[in-house]
């Protein structure tokens, strides 16, 4: 199986349409056609069902999914990984969504960097599922995740610490002045509509709230009174004075974790795990 087939194949199986998958690529569709024909010839089995209507991925294919991320993941790692070293750069890239895990994350750069040997740590700061991505596919050697938001399938995770929620509010509005509230207090709001976070696939739940990527986007949003969110309580450390967090009582516990790809055998990154653990 080639390399080239394999990204044919991972390009067509996460677009489930040659149109997009070819033009994502830089092909036209005849000859991507032909390769997936090939690599299922090649493998002894059907990886897409096809119809006129549409494409689908058979069990198989499902697997070889899995499987073709990861090896093109490790593939790119690799790539990177290589040039630092000629280079004499040594380092490792750690990808975060950008502006969460603040405290975290000084507490665990800082302490990393005081380690001896400690290599040099690049910041990937992503929008929302990005950074999880961002690992699969070798941009990143490690990411902070927020379960169960984020999802860690595919990935090694390690457990960090667990919190509860709060709802972030303009100040002025009446439930801000509460002590604590719950789910129900903040989910229908009329003059605060739920922000809507994009699904792994970029897409957005139906709702009427704005369309958010990043908390930068967020937290003005709520400051000029257009809606409301419940997040993890690390999210919500130095607000502007125009903003409240309230705790919600019963809004599921989020977990922070590190990720790291399971075929990855990087002393720096099993070196970052470590000091991550002991904080």
């Amino acid at each position: 199986m080639e390399l080239r087939e394999l990204r044919y194949f991972v390009a067509l199986a996460e677009e489930l349409h040659f149109g997009r998958a070819a033009q994502r690529l830089g092909m036209s569709q005849p000859p991507l056609s032909r390769a997936i024909t090939q690599l299922e010839r090649r493998l002894g089995t059907v990886l897409l069902e096809r119809t006129s209507r549409r494409v689908a991925l058979t069990a198989a294919g499902e697997v070889l999914l899995a499987e073709g991320r990861a090896i093109l993941g490790a593939v790119t790692a690799a790539e990177r990984h290589t040039r630092g070293a000629a280079a004499s750069r040594p380092g490792l890239v750690l990808a975060v969504k950008s502006g969460t895990a603040g405290d975290l994350l000084k507490k665990l750069l800082d302490a990393y960097a005081a380690e001896p040997g400690a290599a040099t740590v690049e910041l990937l700061l992503c929008e929302a599922h990005q950074h999880r991505l961002a690992v699969r596919d070798g941009r990143a050697d490690v990411a902070l995740l927020h379960l169960p938001f984020d999802s860690a399938a595919g990935l090694d995770t390690e457990t960090l610490f667990t919190e509860g929620q709060v709802a972030i509010l303009p100040a002025a509005h009446p439930l801000a002045a509460r002590a604590r509230l719950r789910t129900a207090d903040v989910a229908t709001l009329p003059d605060l509509p739920a922000a809507r976070w994009p699904d792994p696939g970029g897409g957005y739940p139906e709702g009427p709230g704005p369309e958010i990527r990043n908390l930068t986007q967020l937290f003005q949003l709520v400051a000029l009174g257009r809606t409301t969110v419940v997040l993890p309580a690390s999210a919500a450390t130095d607000l502007s004075p125009d903003l409240a967090a309230v705790p919600v009582l019963d809004a599921p516990l989020v977990t922070t974790a590190i990720a790291w790809p399971p075929h990855s055998r990087l002393r720096t990154v099993a070196d970052l795990v470590r000091v991550a653990t002991c904080l």
